[in-house]
């Protein structure tokens, strides 16, 4: 556990740094407060006492006062900015701390995911309270969830595939200060989860305005007749009358144009904000060295005819923020007047959208990789004493040593392994109420999951054939689909049975199959069920408490293998090893604890 140790000081390190920045940036904020203060006072008090004593006062001692002032603001914003920064970055060394206490509320649970109908996701507790998702997730932006969320739904199955992953996250698992960076930048937005999809919309609608060749010409002609009066009227050619008539003529026709612009702005204005935030994202990962062929590929992604994607997300941004201004009423008519200046500038952003239609898409899709990689390689980082599984292409295979569950206390898991060499070839459990079956069943599972995925897993040591999981652990009576308990499993294991059919590898991983039926029918049911798997070179795990079950090993002495986990009765007290061993099970304890609760258990 040094190792542990030494994570959880590099947090309380981190910490404590930037609890001493944000002291400072603290101090900071409060003098340049005063001294705003201070500039203000001093330059409305210079404006009255040298308003008659000629410009060179006033500039003297209020105009350039009012410039400091101002300077000052922007210094001020930039300061808050940092002091946000700050604490957020101690929030979230908080956070990895509580995690690796396993309290992992602070992060988002992924419960909009929970599918009860998908092959494994609901019965391994992927998504939702407490699950796998929010133990792992770290994702800062929208699009980075989807992707995660998207890697635990449909697992990789080609080896090449999952050894670049386990590249890719091995090599972010070592830049501590890139993940955290990028996640801060992510987390200071505040956004909603549909932003994202709304910005794909915008780049994908047409444009209202550059689609008018006469629109297209109108500013730069607005700007030309302005200049030509102008001009004039300082020769003495034309009254100024004149000139400032045409100008008030132009306001008025400018007006036109303001109510779309508006609807454009209040539309998507608040929504390509979040533009910044993905500016400074692929800033920084354009910044980073890559290595893993995987991340050099997302990195080949963020660039655009001969121009850095970062550069091109805040040339759109600055638009944005630029359009913004004609909230100021006095400079929006001026500039309306005197260029159609809306109007050009609802053109230029339309512009950089027909330029950019296709990368911007791209850029997003790229930054959600990047996010769904930093989770993983956090979690990597946050468990060194996990392994990275080795993967084969030959043929089923499936052996590990000492598996644990990550979402159990480090202190207090017994850890069990597997070996599966051919195919086909079942494991059949057997075993006591809560003498551990199904922990041992979800273990497999979510390490196997964890192995696909490309992220390590808690092995001792472990080496898997990428075949496709699916999972029978937890139907569930459907009364708005008027859908019996017994219904939904003969369903799901149609689907497995249709899968097989159609030549797909699978690893199947039931627990107490047919529980929805009769014990007569139960044991038959599930001997032919078994039955037909192996003569559809299957490969899994059944857990049961039928002990008859055990006796399969009977007729594939070769492909069939009894393991247990049994309940020990000592000195009047039941007691669990959670340790699996060979054989089936011997003890069972639904009576004993029947009689020590007190419920009456009538033998014969």
């Amino acid at each position: 556990m040094e190792k542990q140790e030494n994570i959880i000081a590099t947090y309380q390190q981190i910490i404590q740094e930037t609890e001493q920045q944000l002291q400072k940036a603290r101090k900071r904020i409060r003098y340049i407060s005063l001294l705003r203060l201070i500039l203000f006072v001093e330059a409305v008090a210079s404006a009255i006492i040298f308003w008659s004593d000629g410009w060179l006062k006033l500039i003297v001692f209020t105009v350039i006062p009012i410039i400091a002032f101002i300077w000052l603001v922007q210094s001020h914003n930039r300061w808050f900015y940092w002091k946000d920064y700050l604490k957020k970055k101690i929030e979230i060394n908080q956070q990895e701390l509580r995690a690796l206490q396993y309290d992992f509320s602070d992060f988002d649970n992924g419960k909009e995911y929970i599918d009860p109908s998908h092959l494994y996701t609901f019965d391994l507790d992927i998504f939702g309270e407490h699950s796998l998702f929010q133990y792992i997730n770290r994702t800062s932006t929208p699009i980075g969830k989807q992707r995660l969320a998207n890697w635990f739904n449909a697992h990789l199955e080609e080896k090449e595939a999952i050894e670049q992953r386990q590249e890719a996250i091995r090599e972010l698992s070592s830049e501590l200060e890139f993940r955290q960076q990028f996640r801060l930048l992510g987390l200071l937005y505040k956004g909603k989860p549909s932003d994202t999809s709304e910005i794909k919309e915008w780049v994908n609608s047409p444009s209202d305005y550059r689609k008018h060749a006469f629109l297209r010409i109108l500013p730069t002609a607005v700007g030309i007749i302005n200049l030509l009066c102008i001009g004039a009227t300082i020769l003495g050619f034309l009254p100024a009358s004149i000139s400032g008539i045409v100008f008030a003529c132009f306001v008025v026709f400018s007006f036109i144009f303001s109510k779309g612009i508006t609807k454009i702005q209040a539309t998507y204005g608040e929504k390509l904000q979040i533009l910044s935030t993905y500016a400074d994202q692929i800033l920084i990962t354009e910044k980073k060295e890559m290595h893993s062929p995987a991340l050099q590929q997302l990195k080949a992604e963020l660039t655009s005819q001969n121009q850095t994607a970062s550069q091109s997300v805040h040339r759109l941004a600055k638009l944005m923020n630029a359009l913004d201004q004609r909230g100021n009423l006095l400079m929006s008519t001026i500039l309306n007047g005197l260029l159609f200046w809306e109007l050009r500038q609802v053109m230029q952003i339309e512009k950089w959208k027909e330029a950019h239609s296709a990368d911007l898409p791209r850029w997003i899709e790229a930054i959600g990789a990047i996010d769904a990689y930093c989770s993983l390689a956090t979690f990597s980082y946050n468990h060194p004493d996990y392994i990275y599984p080795q993967i084969t292409s030959q043929s089923f295979h499936l052996q590990a040593e000492a598996l644990g569950h990550p979402l159990m206390n480090r202190n207090k898991c017994v850890r069990n392994g597997i070996d599966m060499e051919k195919r086909p070839f079942f494991i059949i459990i057997t075993g006591a109420n809560m003498a551990g079956k199904s922990t041992y069943l979800r273990t497999v599972g979510v390490n196997y999951l964890l192995a696909c995925i490309g992220a390590p897993v808690w092995a001792a040591k472990m080496e898997i054939f990428p075949a496709r999981l699916v999972t029978s652990l937890r139907t569930s009576d459907s009364l708005t689909d008027n859908e019996s308990y017994f219904f939904a499993e003969l369903k799901r294991l149609k689907l497995i049975i249709d899968k097989l059919k159609a030549g797909e590898e699978l690893f199947i991983i039931l627990d107490e199959i047919l529980k929805g039926t009769n014990s007569m029918d139960k044991q038959k049911g599930s001997f032919a069920l078994i039955k037909q798997f192996m003569s559809m070179d299957a490969n899994g795990i059944i857990a049961t408490h039928d002990l008859l079950l055990g006796t399969l090993i009977d007729a594939f002495p070769q492909n069939i293998r009894n393991y247990c986990f049994e309940a020990d009765i000592t000195n009047n007290e039941l007691t669990f090893s959670y340790q699996m061993r060979s054989g089936v099970a011997q003890n069972m304890n639904a009576c004993f604890l029947m009689k020590k609760m007190g419920i009456a258990v009538i033998d014969g």
